[in-house]
């Protein structure tokens, strides 16, 4: 777990609780966690669901993996490490959000059990709710798409005896236990997903 390494800190609390950040919003912050394989439909779905809640006149926004490597964590690669410090990072920015009352999305392939069960605990223990939503597409549905052109590369580098540490080819996924909701995007469109995820919000209290 990473530490804090700066001395002579205090956390300071505000005078504006989270429940009247609520009342003013008229929704309950959360973190809807997309995780799956590249080209699996997450950011597509987190930006189709977004659109629908501010139309619906919901405060909801997207932290998209390749955004966010454009900024905040532009320092990182695609080692295991950097994988673990990328997620942990994310983590932090959308407890941050979802306390501050937004519906946050975030979509990240973020292939490791443990990193995304310690972003949930983060949660937890923060008393926000986080929603982990695992895009179940097949790997063969994922890479038929293709939409970057990554498992192309992917598969080239691994015929060459190279490898790149791709996610699906020749580095693992691994699968949550158990997600709040599970979606394969082979058979279900993002529209149809969207109504499934603002039932759901619907359902948990977190949209009045």
């Amino acid at each position: 777990m990473t530490e804090i390494r700066a001395t002579n800190i205090t956390w300071h609390e505000g005078h504006v609780t989270r429940e009247a950040r609520a009342r003013l919003l008229k929704q309950k912050g959360a973190t809807l966690w997309f995780t799956g394989l590249s080209g699996s439909g997450k950011s597509t779905i987190a930006y189709t669901l977004e659109h629908a809640l501010v139309e619906r006149g919901r405060l909801a926004y997207v932290l998209d993996g390749d955004n966010i490597r454009h900024g905040l964590n532009k320092n990182l690669g695609f080692s295991a490490a950097d994988r673990e410090e990328n997620i942990r990072r994310i983590g932090e920015v959308a407890k941050l959000f979802a306390d501050c009352g937004v519906i946050t999305l975030t979509s990240f392939i973020s292939p490791y059990r443990r990193d995304r069960d310690r972003v949930r605990a983060l949660h937890v223990e923060g008393k926000l709710p986080f929603v982990e939503i695992y895009m179940s597409t097949p790997l063969e549905t994922c890479e038929r798409r293709d939409p970057k052109g990554l498992y192309k590369k992917a598969r080239a580098a691994v015929a060459a005896g190279q490898g790149m540490g791709f996610t699906g080819v020749d580095d693992p996924y691994e699968p949550p236990l158990n997600p709040e909701i599970t979606i394969d995007a082979t058979h279900t469109s993002p529209q149809e997903a969207t109504i499934i995820l603002l039932e759901y919000l619907q359902k948990q209290g977190l949209l009045e």
